[in-house]
């Protein structure tokens, strides 16, 4: 089949003009004006953005946690991330301590497998780093495809690793040609804080927030530096929230270290404030917690600066059911916000249209960088001859409202309840097969393909 958008003003990273697609089968074959070309399929793109499909890097889909599983599994979740105009999600194995990193990779693929509406891949989660899982390494890069290996500074007894551990891990990976992701608090002072919160009968979820301060993001930010610093092992550091860890990259700037950064749409806008509104409170608990007004203006600034490259989510939404095991204790309550589906909406209105950053900005940080640092360019990423036929069609004007009786995540109330957005999206395509038009998913569970990545660059 071949689909021919005409009249479109595509917009790239680095790119802004008027200008006819054409797409056979699930590549896109020739770009230009007025395109002199026959169509199975054409759309008119006339008023509209024509960008390349949203990637978002870090989301938990069907995911064990705290005695439960988030909300969205593989079908619900990636449908609800094509409805946002994102069509390619990165989830994340979670290795159990004592086990192999390939009896992990079959859990999560049993799972995802035949379920995904979107495109999709996987950073490998290691917990136990050891002999053992040392010699998987290299298979997980060059059979698997996996390329980017999550380590935890936090959650001891289960998910954390100590700094030798680190050491060893990120020597493993920089050898082969692979990314070292970070969870990067101070997991001991967290620990300490909770415990010391919960001894003085501070139970509310404003307590998740004051048992992580600033400072133990911005300790582990700095300590995860200088050891990817030593080892020379490209390092990336998922959910960074705060001044004080930003700072940590810049510091690193100066001794000519590049480290890459994501954030979190929510970080960009809620603050956390929120945490006082008694339990109403825990629908934003999340780690890192949302921080203060003066860690958006730092992130904004940082977007802009090119300390931040990417803007992903952080998706791991609960039942508000869920969220109630914590009633009684902060600590019991699950973590993760929902916002697969508003990411790129959120941002292109937070963003784009109040002036904070530009569109090409925002393709970058919304696609593009997560493409090139993950080993998905120029397949994934961007709108160019040769690549995957992941666009979305983009009214820029039109006003809507967020809530959760219209939203398609599977969880039963939305963080950003009647929030008006300027700019939506009304039509995506996902390897040249039109997926979402006109708010109606017209594909099924798994048209989403695996993608398998390259070994990572350590520049962008």
């Amino acid at each position: 089949m071949s689909v021919l958008i005409k009249n479109g003003r595509i917009v790239t990273a680095t790119d802004d003009y008027i200008a006819d697609v054409f797409i056979e089968g699930e590549v896109i074959t020739a770009i230009g004006k007025n395109l002199s070309v026959k169509a199975d399929t054409t759309i008119n793109a006339s008023g509209k953005i024509v960008m390349p499909g949203g990637i978002d890097p870090h989301v938990h889909l069907d995911m064990p946690f705290m005695g439960t599983y988030s909300s969205d599994n593989y079908e619900t979740g990636t449908r609800a991330a094509l409805h946002g105009g994102t069509t390619m999600v990165i989830d994340f194995i979670l290795q159990k301590q004592g086990n192999s990193l390939r009896a992990a990779l079959e859990e999560w693929k049993g799972r995802s497998d035949g379920n995904c509406i979107s495109d999709y891949s996987f950073h490998m989660a290691v917990t136990d780093f050891n002999g053992d899982t040392k010699k998987e390494i290299q298979e997980m890069i060059e059979k698997e495809g996996i390329t980017s290996f999550k380590t935890f500074m936090a959650y001891k007894g289960a998910l954390m690793i100590d700094d030798r551990q680190m050491i060893g891990l990120m020597q493993e990976v920089k050898k082969h040609g692979g990314l070292i992701n970070v969870h990067a608090t101070n997991g001991d002072m967290i620990d300490y804080l909770i415990a010391k919160h919960k001894a003085e009968g501070k139970l509310s979820p404003l307590y998740h927030y004051l048992s992580q301060p600033e400072v133990t993001e911005a300790e582990a930010s700095g300590r995860f530096a200088d050891m990817a610093n030593y080892t020379g092992c490209p390092g990336y550091i998922v959910h960074l929230t705060c001044e004080g860890a930003l700072n940590a990259v810049r510091n690193a700037t100066r001794r000519n270290q590049k480290l890459f950064v994501e954030t979190c749409i929510q970080y960009l806008i809620l603050d956390a404030s929120l945490y006082e509104n008694n339990f109403e409170g825990a629908k934003w608990v999340m780690s890192p917690p949302l921080r203060e007004k003066k860690d958006q203006d730092t992130l904004w600034a940082g977007i802009n600066q090119g300390l931040v490259n990417v803007v992903a989510t952080d998706h791991c939404p609960f039942m508000w059911e869920q969220k109630l095991m914590g009633k009684d204790d902060f600590s019991k309550i699950p973590n993760g916000h929902p916002a697969i589906e508003n990411r790129m909406e959120l941002l292109f209105s937070e963003g784009v249209d109040k002036g904070k950053i530009s569109l090409n900005k925002f393709v970058e940080v919304a696609s593009t960088n997560a493409a090139k640092i993950f080993g998905m360019f120029p397949k994934k990423g961007t709108i160019a001859v040769g690549s995957d036929a992941d666009i979305v069609l983009f009214d820029p004007n039109e006003k809507h409202i967020l809530s959760a009786s219209t939203h398609h995540m599977n969880v039963d109330y939305s963080g950003y309840e009647g929030w008006e957005l300027t700019g939506k999206v009304k039509t995506v395509l996902l390897r040249g097969k039109v997926v979402i038009n006109n708010n109606e998913c017209l594909v099924s569970k798994g048209y989403g393909q695996f993608i398998k990545r390259n070994k990572v660059s350590s520049i962008i």
